[in-house]
């Protein structure tokens, strides 16, 4: 063949090859299907999470309260049976625990039994999860008392006000109340923001809403598998349905009380959900979620946020863990492990 014809044919088979490639790219995106499968306990994690993943999903995912008065009810009967459990971490830990008030706002002091001489001058605000509905009281206390007792720091919890008694901005506002009296004392760049799954999301947003009330930021943020998103959108709340035993699906109880707690506000405020939210000049900040979590996607796009912002952002990831498993029991080695790198986080920013 000519040379001349040689390169028309060449030109004229890019073209089809270009037009096909369009109308591909104009093609609706079809969901993968996958077929039906059996997903093991893995034998890369220790037996005592082995435990914790092999457990069934969680009781009840499917069927939320419908009135006011039943999730009330829900969360003091959580908290009735969470009791024992977090009296034992306490004594485990030997952490000392002082219910009291700050701010205006019911909290509890937690004090380890020995606070590192490198935080003495530091404090830690602690808030806590249960899709803003749930773990009143002393059920909020097991990741304050872990943190307290691994990383040796003095750390203030937050016993937020929750529906049915109060509704959105109230557990923001509580928290935004316990952070400005602590900071009335203490240095901003010396306290630490910290908390799970709601309480995950609720630091988030105290970042914003000190940003917006011209407030000083935190030296540092640490948000476990955070509700960043309540309009449920990101890959794994699909990757990861029914494999997480905890939240279960995008569909179950959680999904319900973050309506709840929204009480007809846009779940797309950054208020709600603060991935939508400006966080240029946030302080570094560490996330934390597992393979399993239906909110890693919630916790991988925060992480990506800051660090397209600048913001020194650390993610650690976890194996086999569903949703916050990183903060269920002081005994498991991997929780050890988890908040000692939050400790770590904390120590190389507080005060820097």
């Amino acid at each position: 063949m000519p040379l001349a014809s040689s390169v028309r044919a060449a030109l004229a088979a890019s073209l089809v090859l270009a037009a096909a490639g369009a109308l591909a790219q104009n093609a609706p995106l079809q969901p993968r299907e996958l077929p039906a499968r059996r997903i093991p306990v893995p034998s890369t994690v220790s037996p005592e999470l082995q435990q914790l993943i092999g457990q069934p999903l969680r009781t009840g995912w499917n069927t939320p309260p419908t009135t006011p008065e039943g999730w009330k009810q829900l969360a003091e009967s959580l908290r009735a049976a969470a009791a024992p459990n977090v009296q034992a971490m306490r004594e485990r830990l030997k952490v000392r625990v002082e219910p009291g008030t700050l701010g205006g706002v019911k909290i509890y002091t937690v004090t380890p039994e020995t606070i590192r001489p490198e935080n003495r001058e530091r404090t830690l605000v602690q808030v806590h999860g249960g899709c803003y509905v749930l773990n009143p009281a002393e059920a909020a206390l097991p990741e304050a008392m872990l943190i307290a007792a691994i990383g040796g720091y003095r750390v203030i919890a937050v016993d937020y006000r929750m529906p049915p008694e109060a509704y959105f901005p109230a557990a923001l506002d509580d928290s935004m109340a316990v952070y400005r009296a602590v900071i009335a004392k203490t240095d901003p760049r010396r306290v630490g923001l910290i908390g799970t799954s709601a309480g995950g999301a609720l630091v988030l947003e105290m970042g914003l809403r000190a940003k917006q009330l011209d407030v000083p930021l935190p030296g540092a943020i640490a948000s476990g598998t955070p509700m960043s998103d309540s309009t449920k959108t990101g890959d794994t709340f699909h990757t990861n349905e029914m494999l997480d035993n905890v939240l279960v699906s995008p569909e179950g109880f959680c999904d319900a009380a973050a309506a709840f707690y929204a009480n007809g506000h846009d779940l797309k405020d950054p208020l709600i959900s603060p991935v939508y939210g400006d966080m240029g000049g946030f302080p570094p900040t560490i996330l934390t979620s597992g393979t399993r979590d239906l909110l890693l996607s919630n916790t991988v796009r925060v992480h990506r946020k800051l660090r397209n912002l600048g913001i020194e952002s650390f993610l650690q990831v976890y194996e086999g863990q569903s949703h916050a498993h990183y903060g269920r029991d002081d005994r498991i080695p991997e929780v050890r492990e988890a908040f000692g790198e939050i400790a770590y986080f904390f120590n190389k920013h507080l005060g820097k």
